[in-house]
């Protein structure tokens, strides 16, 4: 068991217990502890003004292993999550083979303990190969330890298909995680329809290529009265939607990724691939919305939709390069940017890395409970840095964030009570 560690002078922050003040916190046997008895062999760690939070959980994490090891592996994709001030990962399961059955998660989860740095949380395939066709085997997936299902990067355009998935789904407790896209109409597509698209030369993909899939999936989570969760949310109109069906009930959570709120497409320029991705960025009035679900409550989770690719997947035409970026490493600085332009304060900023996030995949962690987990997340609200390639920790670089001026950092990261990164 490693050393006790008291965290001293930080701001606790835990939404869940209604705590925000200055104050200790000691990480003793992999548990945390707001009521401090020291033991005699204490390492003290001053993080007078830091701040002190649940570990944040990425709920939309692409490790690429098996079959994409030269994108990120288990390991290089946990480590650049630690940097990130992330203590636990849910990986998608659109990798080579599909993970679409218990040998599948098996695999995921002992390349997690072998690397020993942020948990890993597997999702497993919702249709056989991800092919839509055929439903995977949800309960020998959730007894090796899937947390939810989907077919991440296609969605299931066959609706009874759907249906059945939500309610098998329930029969184990885990949420369907829907990527809502209109195949139809985004076949081909390089960027968001509009002018600018027009101006470019490039085939677009409306905003309703999305928008009919989610409300298809509202449609039938309120109809089955199952749970969903809705990925990488883009625009206005879902942001709508989304509100909507919470207001009558349905059970349903939704996630947005930092560079919907911090890019739009102008982010593109001159045919810049780094900032190409699927959904893609989309216009100044969708920003907007995106942050406003945000604050209202509307979207429960900031998720990265972590989506590395090697140079030669990105440094190709516009229409024919890879879609998505890296984000383990840049969005917790892109989340304090709403905390510093007002639209979240610090515990909501917990609330939508943290605690939902954890609620969502029913997993221990979102508070700092006496006794519980101790994940946890410090960083220092005023650290600022420029962010270069050379700091990047994930194996791809895939990212338009390169260049940009940060305030706000993760340094300390710590996984059932073990320092797995410290930048202090």
């Amino acid at each position: 068991m490693s050393k006790s560690i008291l965290l001293k002078n930080g701001r606790l922050l835990d939404p869940v217990n209604n705590i925000d003040r200055i104050g200790d916190l000691l990480i003793r046997q992999g548990r945390c502890y707001t009521a401090v008895d020291l033991p005699s062999d204490v390492q003290e760690i001053d993080v007078t003004g830091k701040w002190l939070m649940p570990g944040f959980i990425d709920l939309h994490v692409h490790l690429r292993e098996p079959g994409e090891e030269y994108k990120e592996t288990v390991a290089t994709g946990t480590a650049a999550a630690v940097a990130g001030g992330f203590t636990a990962v849910t990986c998608m399961p659109n990798t080579t083979p599909t993970i679409d059955s218990e040998q599948g998660i098996d695999f995921v989860l002992s390349r997690a303990r072998k690397a020993k740095l942020a948990k890993v949380y597997p999702v497993g395939a919702i249709s056989k190969g991800s092919k839509g066709k055929e439903i995977a085997e949800f309960g020998a997936m959730q007894k090796a330890g899937a947390v939810g299902f989907s077919d991440d990067g296609h969605p299931v355009t066959d609706s009874q298909l759907m249906r059945q998935a939500l309610d098998y789904a329930s029969n184990y407790g885990k949420p369907i995680i829907s990527h809502s896209e209109e195949m139809a109409l985004s076949k081909d597509g390089a960027m968001n329809e509009g002018p600018l698209a027009t101006s470019l030369g490039l085939p677009g993909i409306p905003r309703a290529a999305e928008e009919i899939m989610v409300y298809r999936d509202l449609s039938l989570a309120a109809y089955t009265g199952q749970r969903l969760h809705l990925a990488h949310i883009s625009t206005r109109e879902s942001v709508d939607l989304i509100r909507r069906a919470k207001a009558k009930g349905c059970l349903v959570s939704a996630e947005t990724a930092p560079h919907y709120f911090s890019l739009t497409e102008d982010a593109i320029g001159l045919y810049d691939t780094s900032a190409k991705m699927n959904p893609p960025l989309r216009t100044a009035d969708d920003v907007a919305a995106i942050k406003e679900g945000l604050r209202d409550g509307t979207l429960d989770a900031i998720a990265t939709d972590h989506a590395p690719h090697s140079a030669q997947e990105k440094e190709v035409e516009f229409s024919s390069a890879a879609n998505g970026i890296i984000g383990l490493e840049t969005a917790v600085p892109l989340a304090l940017g709403l905390v510093e332009e007002g639209i979240i304060d610090e515990n909501r900023l917990v609330e939508l890395l943290a605690v939902n996030p954890a609620m969502i995949i029913g997993v221990e962690g979102g508070s700092l409970l006496d006794g519980g987990l101790a994940d946890i997340t410090v960083i220092d609200p005023l650290r600022e840095f420029t962010y270069t390639k050379e700091m990047i920790v994930s194996k791809s670089h895939n990212t338009p964030f390169i260049g940009w001026q940060f305030k706000g950092k993760a340094v300390l990261t710590l996984v059932d009570g073990r320092i797995v990164y410290n930048d202090l």
